[in-house]
């Protein structure tokens, strides 16, 4: 499990991201280099990290499913994910 102060952090900047992104364009389109520089380093897109809806965790994050690959396969193996079964051959 994550720290809660990480996780809170993340949802932090997923909130500044929002609520710049139209200013950002907005600034992009006129090639506005210096007024991008005063936006806040946190609301920029590319500072925003994936992590595991369940744990927290940022490593080993699948996309598809929204979780990280150790939640992932006890989910699996559990049967809880639908359409997803070990394979065996």
């Amino acid at each position: 499990m994550a720290k809660e102060s990480m996780k809170a952090r993340e949802v932090k900047r997923a909130k500044l991201v929002a609520r710049f992104s139209e200013k950002r364009s907005q600034l992009k389109a006129e090639g506005d280099y210096e007024g991008l520089q005063k936006l806040p380093k946190n609301a920029s897109p590319v500072r925003m990290h994936n992590r595991c809806k369940l744990t927290g965790r940022p490593k080993g994050y699948m996309r598809q499913f929204g979780i990280s690959r150790i939640c992932f396969r006890e989910m699996a193996s559990a049967g809880l994910i639908p359409g997803v079964k070990k394979a065996s051959w």
